[in-house]
């Protein structure tokens, strides 16, 4: 009987460690932005917050914007924003979203987006992206 609880302590402390180990490694998003001429690797960890996350701003006038969750299981998606930044209108224009489940599937060659366009209609920019879900480990 003490074999068995001693046991049970056992695979309830592997299980622990498991689990502590697994919140230490976590996913990322990673997109691969390009804009005029140059392209940034932009990052993103899953958030309980998605009305806090900032865009990064690309050039004059774009912004892109990662949003990930992976929890609850029910609204978890990944979504990618562009947006206009133009000083003579109120609040940034949208320009592109998309919205991807999570997990994310694989498309081939560029991630699990495909190789994605946004198109700025008043100065005719172009910013293009694609991403992928990288494992990562804590910081």
């Amino acid at each position: 009987m003490a074999r068995r609880a001693n046991r049970r302590a056992l695979i309830g402390a592997l299980l622990l460690g498991a689990a502590t180990a697994h919140a230490e490694v976590g996913e990322t998003v990673a997109c691969h932005v390009s804009y005029g001429g140059e392209t940034k690797i932009v990052e993103a960890r899953p958030t309980a917050s998605p009305y806090t996350v900032a865009p990064i701003k690309f050039g004059s006038y774009l912004l892109f914007r990662i949003v990930f969750l992976n929890e609850p299981a029910d609204l978890a998606s990944i979504k990618l924003y562009t947006y206009a930044e133009h000083e003579d209108v109120d609040g940034r224009p949208l320009i592109h979203q998309a919205t991807y489940a999570y997990p994310p599937v694989p498309a081939g060659r560029y991630g699990f987006t495909g190789l994605n366009h946004a198109y700025e209609p008043r100065y005719g920019l172009v910013l293009d992206y694609w991403c992928e879900l990288h494992e990562a480990t804590s910081k």
